[in-house]
């Protein structure tokens, strides 16, 4: 009767074990940064490493090098960047809650060249695209994660 229960036991901790992912370094820091903080003063955050939790809303389907995910609040999300190869988030993350552990950093998206202004003016959407103007955005970019 030992023997099955001790069997048991094993398969169940293995089954508990394989569904926590743990990808590149160890997450060291215990306190939790919302992200909805990070997004509301992103300046104060810069060049800090932080630790971020929320569901996953996408992930790059090219090499695994991003994940998009949830903040708090309706349409709230921050991209984690990671350097390609070192992780590799799987596209089966998407839905599943994720632990983050990265630096914040300002990304500044290009201005459209001369074709994708003429692609954005045909199609009535100009955005954000211009020659002169640049949109500041801010991202992580992990060192460590745990999908839950």
């Amino acid at each position: 009767m030992k023997k099955i229960f001790v069997f048991f036991l094993l398969i169940s901790v293995t089954f508990i074990n394989a569904e926590v992912k743990k990808l590149g370094k160890e997450i060291t820091i215990k306190e939790k940064t919302s992200i909805s903080k990070i997004l509301s003063t992103p300046a104060k955050y810069e060049g800090k490493t932080v630790v971020v939790e929320g569901e996953v809303l996408g992930v790059c389907e090219d090499k695994g090098c991003w994940i998009e995910i949830a903040g708090s609040k309706k349409d709230e999300k921050i991209k984690v960047k990671v350097e390609d190869g070192v992780i590799v988030f799987p596209q089966d993350a998407k839905g599943k809650t994720v632990l983050v552990q990265g630096v914040v950093a300002p990304v500044k998206d290009e201005a459209c060249d001369e074709k994708e202004m003429a692609e954005k003016k045909d199609s009535g959407d100009a955005g954000c695209c211009s020659k002169d103007k640049t949109k500041k955005t801010y991202q992580i970019e992990g060192i460590g994660a745990v999908i839950k």
